[in-house]
């Protein structure tokens, strides 16, 4: 492949995609409590803080721009206005919310995040789009997503049993075995906490572990689960379509490696909603196989009794104790269409939900700091324009993304089409859209696509999964 601007550009950007979803992981509300790695031990180990992948967004998307305007050959397909306007337009609506928010310390950090999740789907829209990037990009952010498998994986295996049985010995024996370094540094994560006078392992640590729920290098279980749904699909799209040169004994073993990994790993995380959605997913691609009409709904049947059947027995606990997190997120939408209400012209500023909602959240219910719906959120924080212009911006992608979905022409363009669908989908019921490592690398793919005709599928060996 001729090195290029252009070819240099999209490999660039994958790897900042990639190291976000590596190291960007956690709510940018949170940014303040991310420590900077003191060397690079840590820095292997730990997340960073999101002003770094920030900085490297804002740097590339200018380095794009001014590739967009020097070089021609460069410059992506023209999209419609609605696509690059309206999200200008949300943005500077942030903005102004921003300047009457009940608290800066929150709004601040959400403001520079959204601009760069404008910045990277403006990137994806304009840049991204034109032949022979897409494969430069998702090369780095697939491999990220892998190793990010990969630890998910290790979680379920080693670390939360070994890490369990850390806490478990060293209280018993009172943490005397342990350095006092080390003791230090477990109590400064929360891992040990006193009680009356006594150091204890912490009760929530020991459970989450109990529970085993991975969340891979995310904040938390969902969020894995999220980054499943937008990138699986597309990482099996290309293991199946774009290993055609490898031998077959070899391609079969990498197909289920992945879809192992994939669906292990979702199965781990527990994530109801990022199960139910998956379900769908691969309902809607088996009923677009071309198989005969009577075998494709009894396949679709078997699949859907299955999956469903094993959704209940996997968590027929969680149901039998309540289904606490459903009632939880109730009250979250609750108190947010109450804010809203409350506050219709500019909410109380972005990211601020939590000052709201502890204020009038219900005296049984646990404390939040998102509403767990992205779309309501936005009527939350930023009132009703800022609320309707984001829709109306997903409302224009989901428009331009499904048409890649309804239309197999290119299977690797069709598996991204559903990623990101299924992304937007989990948004009614988390808190994605403030997640870097999850949204940065949405909007990019939403805009890659947003500006891609859709192609007819061509029949020639030779012809390549992409272009």
């Amino acid at each position: 492949m001729t090195v290029t601007p252009r070819s240099i550009f999209a490999a660039v950007f994958g790897l900042i995609l990639g190291m976000a979803i590596l190291k960007f992981g956690n709510p940018v509300i949170l940014d303040h409590q991310i420590e900077a790695p003191k060397d690079f031990a840590e820095a292997i180990t730990v997340s960073w803080p999101a002003q770094w992948g920030q900085i490297a967004v804002f740097v590339a998307s200018l380095a794009g721009g001014l590739l967009y305007l020097l070089d021609p050959s460069s410059r992506g397909l023209r999209p419609a206005r609605i696509l690059w306007l309206t999200p200008l337009l949300w943005f500077g609506w942030q903005r102004f919310a921003a300047g009457r928010t009940v608290d800066a310390g929150l709004s601040g950090p959400t403001q520079v995040h959204f601009a760069a999740c404008v910045a990277c789907y403006l990137t994806g829209l304009l840049l991204l789009s034109r032949k022979g990037s897409p494969p430069l990009m998702l090369v780095f952010l697939l491999g990220a997503f892998l190793v990010c498998l990969v630890k998910g994986a290790n979680q379920h295996q080693v670390e939360f049993k070994r890490d369990r049985q850390t806490l478990v010995e060293g209280e018993r024996t009172g943490w005397r075995e342990f350095p006092a370094e080390v003791v230090e540094q477990m109590k400064r994560e929360s891992l040990i906490i006193q009680t009356n006078g006594v150091d204890i392992a912490n009760p929530i640590i020991l459970l989450k572990l109990q529970r085993g729920r991975i969340h891979g290098t995310l904040v938390y279980p969902n969020a894995l689960a999220g980054a499943i749904l937008l990138l699986l699909p597309v990482t099996l799209a290309w293991t199946v379509f774009g290993t055609g040169e490898l031998r077959p004994a070899i391609r079969r073993v990498l197909i289920a490696l992945v879809t192992f990994l994939g669906l292990g790993c979702l199965y781990w995380t527990g994530s109801k909603s990022g199960w139910l959605i998956a379900l769908a997913v691969i309902g809607f691609r088996l009923f677009q196989f071309p198989i005969p009409r009577r075998t494709r709904i009894a396949v679709l049947t078997a699949v859907a009794v299955l999956g469903l059947l094993a959704f209940g027995i996997r968590f027929h606990s969680y149901f039998s104790a309540g289904a606490t997190s459903v009632g939880a997120r109730f009250d979250y939408w609750r108190a947010a269409v109450a804010t809203a209400a409350a506050h219709p012209a500019t909410g109380t500023g972005p990211g601020t939900f939590q000052r709201p909602y502890a204020q009038i959240k219900s005296p049984t219910a646990e404390m939040a700091r998102l509403v767990h719906n992205d779309y309501l959120e936005q009527f939350s924080d930023s009132g009703i324009i800022g609320g309707l212009l984001y829709l109306t911006w997903i409302g224009a992608l989901v428009a331009a993304v499904g048409r890649h979905a309804l239309n197999p022409g290119k299977p690797i363009f069709q598996a991204m089409a559903l990623g990101v669908l299924a992304w937007l989908a989990q948004g009614f019921v988390e808190f994605g859209l403030y997640i870097p490592a999850l949204s940065w690398t949405a909007f990019t793919l939403a805009g890659i696509l947003a500006a891609l005709p859709v192609q007819p599928r061509k029949q020639s060996e030779s012809d390549s999964c992409f272009d």
